[in-house]
């Protein structure tokens, strides 16, 4: 498989990308860590995860979040509770992404959000950062080698965390902005390294796109046991949805993203995001095991600086700290990602 060249092999000409340095193109997990390690982007934990910084964001920026207001979406989109941008303003945030690419090495990976076939989106994930290009190759499902030969994808995010907007020429409330065009099927993400932001963009295109084809988006984790009694668990995040899912007595179909539709439910993802703050191997042995695996990416975990050896009761820099590995790094993950229809409803709430 060839891994490296120009953007017109890759689409990326047909958003304006042009002039580019090397492009790297659906590298594997062990060579995006090698490149991450080698870039000084994160360091090796102890027993082999990539740990990262996330710098000033830690969490997700809500405020800097813009729905592009298109005609063929006007009608269609709770303005009340999105923040509108001008087409002319992402027009010229485009443009700016445009020439803060040329020259530039990047990254690229091809992938689908949804494990069932009829409602999955082949996504294309263009990054600077190569361990935001492992992040995302976790999050989401990784095509065959076949699906990868005729990969058409339907939806873009381009995330450049060194970029900064210009409120005035981009209409933005600062430096960070994450602006969808519905219409453009495009996700611009800048100015933040926090890699959940490129996992949320996914969501948000599936909630605009699937309930016209009558599947209903769920921010859920899901299980099944060994009688297909498929459970589902709504909550905000820190409710306990990934912790309840990763039963060790029954099948992990996926700890945050779902749809529902008249075949069942199914995974939007091929991976999960789950906080570590106070993670412990007595209360979550499988999630903590997948923090002795090469591969996992760990988000703003405290290392010893002799040892390596991660802290996750230190929330020094921030109480979000995160780790992201593949679905199959849990013993007991589904391998199909589907399951029938809900017999078990769970709503999680916060302590007040």
């Amino acid at each position: 498989m060839q891994t490296t060249g120009q953007a017109s092999q890759y689409g990326l000409d047909r958003i304006g990308l042009k002039n580019l340095g090397q492009v790297r193109w659906n590298l594997p997990m062990a060579s995006l860590v090698q490149n991450a390690v080698e870039r000084r982007e994160g360091v090796l934990a102890k027993d082999g995860p990539l740990v990262v910084k996330t710098g000033i964001h830690t969490g997700r920026s809500a405020g800097d979040k813009f729905v592009v207001r298109e005609p063929s979406v006007e009608r269609h989109i709770w303005w009340d509770n999105n923040k509108p941008m001008t087409p002319a303003h992402f027009e010229a945030l485009l443009n700016s992404f445009r020439s803060y690419a040329q020259g530039r090495d990047l990254y690229v990976q091809d992938l689908f959000g949804g494990a069932d076939a009829t409602h999955r989106l082949p996504v294309r994930v263009v990054t600077e950062l190569a361990w935001h290009s492992l992040f995302i190759q976790h999050l989401l499902i990784e095509p065959t080698a076949g699906e990868r030969q005729a990969f058409n994808p339907d939806f873009t995010i381009v995330d450049f965390p060194g970029f900064q907007a210009d409120p005035a020429l981009h209409g933005t409330a600062s430096g960070t902005v994450i602006a969808v065009s519905f219409e453009k099927k495009l996700v611009l993400i800048g100015g933040t390294s926090y890699a959940g932001e490129m996992k949320k963009s996914v969501f948000t295109y599936l909630n605009f796109v699937l309930p016209a084809q009558n599947v209903m988006p769920m921010h859920c984790s899901a299980n099944v046991g060994d009688k297909n009694d498929s459970a589902v668990f709504f909550g905000l995040s820190g409710t306990g949805k990934t912790t309840l899912s990763a039963d060790p007595e029954r099948t992990l179909l996926g700890d945050d993203e779902h749809g529902w539709s008249k075949d069942g439910i199914f995974n939007f993802e091929g991976g999960c995001y789950a906080k570590a703050i106070k993670l412990s191997e007595e209360a979550e042995p499988e999630i903590y095991a997948t923090t002795k695996r090469f591969g996992t990416v760990m988000e703003n975990v405290v290392l010893d600086p002799i040892t390596r050896v991660p802290d996750f009761d230190d929330g020094s820099k921030t109480e979000n700290t995160r780790i992201a590995y593949p679905l199959d790094f849990i013993p007991n993950a589904s391998a199909i990602g589907r399951a029938p229809h809900p017999k078990n409803i769970v709503m999680l709430t916060c302590d007040a």
